[in-house]
């Protein structure tokens, strides 16, 4: 994905308050209970996963139920724009900011909606508890909040974000596609992004060097 300069953003900030109900009411109770909802878990994309959009994967899984799933890229940092560069096209002050936030590529969809994932220590105005202990907020204030120097204590702001149509996701873990893994705080919020898929495999006990595209555990 290449991410358009800050100041070829028309309209950005317009753009952020008026998606971020829709997203917000899109993913709203995204766990029901079902055994098998993956909200709150962490997606591993394996060999048999033949689109290189997600090669060596790791995604945070924000939403799972009946109608779909979205979550974050975890491991595809963005080196522009930068966070003071976007906050200045927000229109956020200060600036620079007293705080700021890695940015990363979040998903091929809507490359122009950001999306902050964090600890649950803050929560603004419509921010979506995913699991207890991870929140996704869409919001001006998060971004606000961080600029000013408080907000959440872990954060990273991530750009797009990938989706699953109802069902898409089960049958591409049939497929030996991904594989799954409990959140680990900091492979979601580090950056040491090369090194993400392979801890997060690593959980599992699994060696890189051993996968193949006709093995794996769904």
């Amino acid at each position: 994905m290449n991410v358009k300069p800050p100041g070829k953003w028309p309209g950005l900030a317009e753009r952020w308050r008026g998606e971020y109900t829709k997203m917000m009411t899109e993913c709203e109770n995204p766990a029901p209970g079902r055994p098998g909802w993956l909200t709150g878990q962490i997606l591993l994309a394996m060999p048999a996963l033949r689109d290189p959009r997600f090669a060596q994967s790791a995604i945070f899984i924000c939403a799972h139920n009946a109608e779909g799933a979205m979550g974050l890229v975890l491991n595809r940092m963005l080196r522009t724009p930068k966070f003071d560069s976007l906050l200045r096209q927000l229109g956020i002050e200060p600036s620079p900011p007293q705080r700021e936030l890695p940015l990363g590529q979040g998903g091929p969809v809507e490359d122009h909606r950001g999306f902050v994932l964090h600890s649950s220590d803050w929560k603004g105005e419509g921010s979506l508890d995913v699991d207890g202990d991870h929140v996704l907020s869409a919001s001006m204030e998060v971004l606000q909040a961080v600029a000013e120097g408080g907000g959440p204590e872990r954060a990273r702001l991530l750009l797009g974000y990938a989706g699953w149509g109802a069902g898409q996701l089960e049958e591409e873990i049939l497929q030996n596609s991904w594989l799954t893994v409990a959140a680990d705080d900091e492979i979601i919020f580090d950056t040491a992004y090369q090194t993400k898929w392979q801890r997060a495999l690593a959980k599992l006990k699994i060696d890189p060097g051993m996968l193949s595209g006709d093995a794996g555990r769904a």
